[in-house]
């Protein structure tokens, strides 16, 4: 459970759609002048550098962040997304992509409320120097599943869930669906994010329709944004896309993402099926 480093893959296509979405939620969330909860259950290192070898073992992420960089044109949404990855690099080059918190550190205001999340020893310890002395932090070593029940509801009652593991655990799956039944049921209007991969195994082809039936009670739908953007493996495997679930969506959600993913899918698709989906309750 503790061998997953997402440095192998910080910014790679399934950043880019995760994180355009999680942008545009704290964009809205901060709409309002009363102060909000981010609850990130699978936080990470918080940044990470794309000059080192976990990045440059594949170079996921110039397949991903890197096509977009220099990319003129583009959806506001989309540029908006691009902004922040050049203002967590000083507005230099392309050296370090910010994780989930490093978004958070740059939106959230000094009164929202940050919850991280992250098992892993050495991602904590990095994470933890990062932003454990932001105000209105926490940031533990613990299950980020298991936080749930305490995390909500916010005191403001307003708050966002993003749950994203790594999903190399098949019990990942069925805990990802349980804790969107657990967040719905103590915080019923809450926005909860949920990132998906596209695999070749029969746990992630049934998730969508389990996180679908999970989110029948929610008061404001549900959204699911899906991008297939690379062919699969000699063996059948690999990850060819990945999707956000998105329940308790802000207004406009699905027009912004009208607007961005036939971008993404001509930047980032890299085989002649590229596509996207968006579905929405």
């Amino acid at each position: 459970m503790l061998a997953y480093r997402h440095a192998f893959h910080a910014g790679n296509h399934a950043d880019v759609l995760k994180h355009l979405v999680l942008v545009q939620v704290l964009r809205h969330m901060a709409e309002k002048d009363k102060p909000y909860t981010l609850v990130d259950t699978h936080a990470g290192a918080g940044g990470y550098s794309l000059e080192g070898r976990y990045a440059h073992k594949k170079d996921e992420f110039a397949h991903g962040i890197g096509t977009l960089w220099q990319a003129e044109g583009l959806p506001a949404a989309l540029a908006d997304y691009v902004a922040l990855v050049r203002q967590f690099n000083g507005g230099g080059s392309l050296e370090q992509y910010p994780g989930s918190p490093a978004f958070a550190q740059m939106l959230l205001r000094p009164t929202d409320r940050l919850r991280l999340y992250e098992l892993h020893p050495t991602d904590h310890k990095i994470l933890a120097a990062y932003l454990g002395q932001r105000p209105q932090t926490l940031v533990q070593m613990s299950d980020g599943f298991a936080a749930i029940e305490r995390e909500l509801p916010p005191p403001s009652r307003r708050g966002v869930l993003l749950i994203d593991p790594s999903y190399e655990l098949k019990s990942d799956y069925s805990k990802a669906v349980a804790a969107l039944r657990e967040a719905l049921t103590r915080f019923a209007t809450g926005t909860v994010l949920i990132w998906l991969p596209q695999v070749q195994r029969v746990e992630a082809v049934e998730l969508p329709k389990r996180l679908t039936t999970a989110a029948a009670a929610a008061p404001r739908g549900w959204l699911h944004a899906q991008l297939h953007v690379e062919p699969a493996q000699g063996d059948g495997f690999g990850l060819t896309g990945s999707s956000m679930f998105v329940v308790n969506p802000p207004f406009g959600l699905k027009e912004t993402l009208d607007a961005c993913l036939p971008v993404l899918v001509q930047r980032l698709g890299r085989y002649p099926g590229a596509r996207f989906t968006l579905a929405a309750s």
